[in-house]
């Protein structure tokens, strides 16, 4: 496999995960989840911080994380308030506890988008147990803690 089958099978796979989240009751959303789960998880790696922060960190427009935070706020996922040191600022951060919505996004299962994808259940199966073993690897404790491991200058 080289760089660019890489990152063919990383833009698949992110197109597979939208699909696979839960979308009962949630009604047309503006943005994208993409989006969304990239601003969720740089809060996650950094903290506390402003949409100008998330802004630099990730790349994205300004619009877009800005639709993205209040996504998350509606969900109640984040808490929002201003800066102190600087009014027109607003600071974000994650809520200790998970929504409803995020508790259903975490046990949500991927085995059922990825079985119609591959059309063939045992071969999902195998495919499924790869990703976790992949994930494990590279994403770790992100899963538990919310935190990217670090070991790695490429972790990140």
């Amino acid at each position: 496999m080289n760089g660019v089958e890489l990152f063919l099978l990383g833009r698949t796979l992110m197109k597979l995960g939208e699909d696979a989240l839960p979308t009962e009751g949630l009604g047309p959303q503006p943005g994208s989840t993409r989006t969304v789960l990239i601003v969720l998880v740089d809060l996650a790696e950094h903290g506390e911080s402003s949409v100008g922060d998330i802004v630099k960190r990730t790349g994205l427009p300004q619009s877009q994380v800005s639709t993205a935070v209040a996504r998350l706020r509606e969900a109640e996922r984040v808490d929002t308030e201003p800066d102190p040191a600087d009014r027109r600022r607003t600071r974000i951060r994650l809520r200790a506890e998970p929504s409803p919505r995020a508790v259903a996004v975490a046990e949500s299962s991927i085995d059922a988008t990825i079985a119609e994808a591959l059309g063939d259940e045992n071969e999902a199966k195998a495919v499924v147990a790869s990703l976790e073993s992949l994930a494990a690897c590279l994403v770790g404790p992100i899963r538990q803690t919310g935190r990217r491991d670090h070991r790695s200058p490429n972790a990140g």
